[in-house]
């Protein structure tokens, strides 16, 4: 889709961006460390060449597929000059790809992305689609309208904005929501509020409950940047996205293989070890042993519960800067606690610990098979994706 500026006036200061982009971002390029190919075409002489930034990330499987269409571009237009950028490992890169999209007035953009004079194009569909006949637009020219901007028209900038990848914000959304139905993490806060509920204040119940929930927070969030920079770090994320989706497929069936078994006991579930010291800081109901209980019931159920999160992490680091993922990643984790958020309140202000156990207790099946029937989805659309 493109948008461009009404009126003459109000179109002046995108023009001015667009113009300080163009003149100052070929000197940017030239004097970084870029990485992979440069320049991939013959520019002919006799007209001003186009040029063209390919923005795009080792590992990112969107930009593997469009790295073939934009070579065959520059063979069959000579005057387009493409220059490739990788930005998952080049911090200068990734730098200038950030400033020039901000000046776009865009946010979030993940690659693959191509730059042709004041337009933009994000991802695979965009590109195959809007890149070339904007190229055609511009060889049709026997000059630019300005030759020293390098083949941009003065106007409004045009942007085309694709998915980024197949990563969206209404599928972030679902995952965490699909995710934070956490059996475990339920349980432990109504045997937690349970245990301080009729000693206790309401001030001291919604503390307490407060910071367990702040401290499940903060470990799931520290631990999504940390396999979200070791992900895009290791240059390995097509092979991990692909483990990622058969780990979610395998996390979903156990949890259906659960809910099938007559056993009580579940096998994604917190190991019947480790619950004696859980108990013990359940026992506690201090501020202090409340955070630590948030970290172990993180420590001990992400290994169980994780293959959602895995899963949107993967397809994060395929498409997105970690700097560009962060939002969907603290989105993502604000949401995963949401339910706990609800099940604090709602105590506090009458609910009794007890019902909401027997809730979860009597639904536990339910909620697993829920869960479980999501994992197996996502990991099929996942590797569906990959065709």
């Amino acid at each position: 889709m493109e948008h461009s500026t009404g009126g003459l006036l109000s179109s002046i200061p995108r023009i001015a961006i667009s113009i300080l982009i163009v003149i100052l971002l070929p000197g940017i390029i030239q004097a970084a460390p870029a990485e992979g190919s440069g320049d991939q075409s013959a520019v002919v002489t006799d007209y001003p060449a186009i040029d063209a930034y390919f923005f795009y990330g080792d590992g990112c499987i969107h930009c593997e597929n469009i790295k073939p269409y934009i070579a065959d571009l520059a063979l069959r237009h000579p005057r387009l000059k493409i220059q490739y950028l990788e930005t998952y490992h080049n911090a200068t890169n990734r730098r200038i790809f950030e400033r020039v999209t901000t000046a776009l007035g865009l946010k979030n953009v993940g690659v693959p992305a191509l730059i042709i004079g004041n337009n933009i194009f994000i991802g695979e569909y965009q590109i195959r689609s809007g890149a070339e006949p904007r190229i055609i637009e511009l060889e049709q020219k026997r000059y630019p309208s300005n030759p020293a901007q390098t083949g941009i028209p003065a106007g409004g900038n045009e942007i085309c904005t694709g998915d980024a990848g197949g990563l969206t914000l209404l599928l972030v959304i679902s995952c965490a929501l699909i995710d934070s139905v956490n059996p475990c993490a339920f349980a432990v806060l109504a045997f937690l509020l349970l245990s301080i509920i009729t000693v206790e204040t309401r001030r001291r119940v919604l503390m307490v409950g407060g910071i367990y929930i702040t401290a499940v927070f903060i470990f799931y969030l520290l631990s999504g940047m940390g396999l979200f920079a070791v992900v895009q770090g290791s240059g390995l994320s097509q092979i991990l996205f692909v483990g990622a989706a058969i780990i979610s497929i395998i996390f979903g069936l156990v949890n259906i293989t659960d809910v099938i078994r007559k056993n009580e006991g579940f096998i994604l579930a917190i190991p019947e070890s480790k619950k004696d010291r859980i108990q013990q800081y359940m026992s506690d109901a201090s501020l202090p042993a409340a955070f630590v209980l948030g970290i172990l019931v993180g420590i001990f159920e992400l290994p169980c519960t994780g293959g959602i999160y895995l899963a949107i992490l993967s397809m994060m680091s395929r498409t997105l800067t970690f700097q560009a993922g962060l939002p969907y990643l603290v989105l993502y984790n604000l949401i995963f606690i949401l339910p706990l958020v609800i099940i604090l309140l709602v105590v506090s202000f009458g609910l009794s610990p007890e019902r909401v156990n027997s809730w979860r207790f009597e639904n536990r099946r339910l909620l697993r098979f829920i869960i479980g029937i999501a994992m197996i989805a996502i990991g099929a659309v996942m590797l569906f994706s990959l065709l």
